[in-house]
């Protein structure tokens, strides 16, 4: 692919990723796409033949990540470091992908409806995949017997929290955005709530 060509398609997702996460699926139109990327509709139908397609593109920018995000959960056998990287690579995508983000978290809360059956497999695989390590852990007495469905979606609540809902914790802190250190001060925080909460040895 050409530099310009991902250069422009680039710009499609954010700008798409930013009108689907404001407006919602149902309320954006291709045309206000290409009005708020200042191109014309003809182009964001050249690189993408439809909003289905466009939507598609927008949610895998956020789902690649999250997919990626539990590698360390797979591969790490110390609880400790698995967590922590897991929870900062966690953070670091609600930082970076805040409007794709919400997006996958309004398609998850509307029913995912519009959430492709592939992506929904891989979300589902990963999900167990955690839940299985978070089980072998307690069995191996390296953390309590905790409920392992309730302690992965504790940390999804706990870091995708930091993008789905920018506006109100920016609010709080008095702030227009956070900075790094405020997302290194919450990754810190999350990750002993969750190794002393749920007695990871350390």
């Amino acid at each position: 692919m050409s530099r310009i060509r991902q250069k422009n398609q680039d710009l499609i997702i954010e700008v798409a990723s930013k009108q689907f996460a404001t407006h919602g699926y149902a309320a954006t139109k291709m045309i206000d796409i290409a009005a708020a990327a200042d191109i014309p509709k003809a182009n964001v139908f050249y690189y993408f033949s439809s909003k289905d397609k466009l939507y598609n593109a927008v949610l895998e920018t956020v789902v690649q990540p999250l997919l990626e995000a539990s590698k360390p959960i797979e591969e790490l056998s110390d609880p400790v470091e698995a967590l922590s990287q897991y929870i900062q690579t966690k953070l670091m995508i609600s930082r970076d992908h805040p409007n794709a983000s919400k997006v996958f978290a309004n398609e998850v809360m509307s029913g995912a409806n519009e959430l492709p059956e592939p992506i929904a497999k891989e979300l589902y695989k990963q999900s167990q995949m955690i839940m299985e390590k978070f089980a072998k852990w307690s069995e191996l007495g390296l953390m309590d017997d905790v409920p392992p469905h309730h302690l992965m979606f504790t940390i999804w609540a706990a870091t995708q929290t930091y993008a789905d809902f920018s506006w109100q914790i920016c609010g709080v802190m008095k702030k227009k955005t956070l900075d790094d250190g405020d997302y290194a001060e919450a990754a810190s925080f999350i990750t002993q709530l969750v190794i002393k909460g749920c007695g990871v040895k350390v």
